[in-house]
């Protein structure tokens, strides 16, 4: 199984630490974020991950190197020349993606215990094209969703932006994304977006004809690292 971790942000919020370092390599209880995101991919059973690096991007190279890339197949999608954010970097490292299965994909300051085996198992039993992992948290923006987990929009609570792609009667439930992601390869011809852009994006504008679902995880530890460095040190 493959996997992709997005490692390429420039970290604003955990600075001043990352004045000088990448917030991949922030460390949280004693582990650096990068080898939190390795070890739960590699206990879900996924043995290839592509990294995607910009800021300080030959720290996380000599970190990968220094611990012989933790005996797995990684390698680096660089854009050190160019950020592309979640869109643009997926769509750079789709060749990587080329045995035709599902894969993972997971924002480096995510900690979490989810069972992501039981995710790509409903992902697959639904025949999706991205499945979303998503909890019931108080954020600014959030995903909506029908009664059958589909994808029928999101809205930015705080300005109160929303945007629909499905006509639906029942109410909508507003859920938050966890930043892991179960992605079909037939994602990649489906994308005609170019350059920088958002991976949120592609998927409003897909929902209206595939299937966009949500994975609803309540129970799992989740930590968001990357928000601050009060968050990150509350424990």
């Amino acid at each position: 199984m493959k996997a992709m971790i997005f490692a390429a942000g420039l970290g604003t919020r955990l600075r001043p630490l990352t004045d000088t370092m990448p917030k991949a390599l922030v460390t949280f209880k004693g582990r650096t974020l990068l080898e939190n995101a390795i070890m739960h991919l590699r206990s879900a059973g996924v043995t290839s991950i592509i990294i995607n690096v910009h800021h300080f991007a030959s720290q996380i190279i000599d970190f990968l190197d220094k611990h012989d890339r933790f005996g797995m197949d990684i390698r680096i999608s660089d854009e050190r020349d160019y950020l592309l954010d979640t869109g643009g970097g997926l769509e750079k490292a789709a060749p990587f993606f080329d045995d035709g299965n599902p894969f993972i994909v997971y924002n480096v300051d995510v900690i979490s215990d989810l069972n992501l085996a039981s995710v790509m198992e409903y992902h697959n039993r639904e025949k999706a094209l991205a499945t979303l992992i998503v909890r019931d948290r108080v954020t600014s923006r959030y995903f909506l969703f029908n009664e059958h987990n589909l994808l029928c929009g999101w809205t930015n609570v705080k300005t109160q932006e929303k945007i629909f792609t499905k006509q639906e009667n029942g109410a909508l439930r507003l859920l938050a994304f966890s930043g892991i992601q179960v992605i079909d390869p037939s994602i990649f011809p489906l994308i005609t977006e170019k350059g920088a852009f958002s991976i949120i994006k592609v998927y409003l504008r897909l929902s209206t004809s595939h299937k966009i679902l949500g994975f609803v995880d309540d129970k799992s530890y989740w930590k968001d690292a990357g928000r601050s460095l009060e968050d990150l040190n509350k424990e």
